[in-house]
């Protein structure tokens, strides 16, 4: 083999093993894109679409008709309607608003009235209870939390969360997933930004996440941005809506 040969095969062979730990993007299903495109969507959520990227978000979930879904701290119900149009009448959609939160925010308990009282999507099912029970009816097929798991860290501590990992295992069916999504913090900064900054640093979640007897299957790129010095906090107007996120799947081991 030739010098120049051996060198492109490297290079191919380095290319493949990024695209891999990065997760190679999966085309979204006619269900999510459907969904997506739903006209019962509140303009609001559709006006947010070309920063959050839904169709790859929840395609890199593997959501699917059928399926039964945890939206974990759901906030307005940006993700929790959309995983209910794709899900079907035959999926179900569990809004998990915590306990705790509920007795501080009272925009997050009107968001979730806003989701049971929404006539278009019947499959949503409103629960509120402690962050680290998960009481649940069945098992379910994945596990979502976006851009909330700095705060379970903020305001429950760290005790906590690594009980609410625990009981997100313990909810999910084998070979479950369980999506981490949320705006990334200085690396090797560790807990440091997430009361302050609203941010967390990707490798402390992983390892708590690991701890709870998960497997990381993939991560998402789509939502980052390198342009983000992660200094400022997540709300500041010249980088709301553009901060640097990552995404991780975490797999329950069958």
């Amino acid at each position: 083999m030739s010098r120049v040969s051996a060198i492109a095969l490297a290079l191919g062979l380095a290319a493949s093993s990024l695209a891999l730990s990065a997760g190679a993007a999966t085309a979204p299903s006619p269900a999510i894109t459907a969904a997506v495109a739903d006209a019962s969507r509140p303009q609001a959520d559709k006006d947010r679409d070309a920063d959050r990227k839904p169709a790859e978000m929840l395609a890199f979930a593997g959501v699917k008709p059928g399926d039964k879904v945890v939206d974990f701290m759901p906030g307005a119900g940006y993700f929790t309607r959309l995983f209910a149009k794709a899900v079907g009448p035959k999926g179900r959609v569990y809004s998990l608003l915590p306990g705790e939160i509920a007795s501080r925010s009272q925009k997050a308990v009107d968001g979730q009235k806003a989701l049971a009282e929404d006539k278009a999507y019947g499959n949503i099912v409103p629960l509120v209870e402690p962050a680290a029970a998960l009481s649940l009816p069945e098992k379910v097929d994945v596990v979502w939390t976006s851009q909330n798991y700095h705060d379970v860290h903020a305001f429950m501590g760290t005790e906590t969360v690594a009980a609410v990992n625990k009981a997100v295992f313990n909810a999910l069916k084998p070979g479950g997933v369980y999506i981490v999504l949320d705006h990334a913090a200085e690396a090797g900064s560790g807990l440091r930004d997430a009361n302050t900054l609203h941010r967390i640093d990707p490798e402390t979640v992983k390892k708590e996440v690991e701890a709870a007897g998960f497997v990381l299957d993939g991560q998402d790129d789509a939502l980052r941005n390198t342009a983000d010095n992660h200094t400022l906090k997540v709300f500041d107007p010249a980088l709301r809506g553009h901060t640097d996120q990552f995404v991780f799947k975490f797999r329950k081991p069958k």
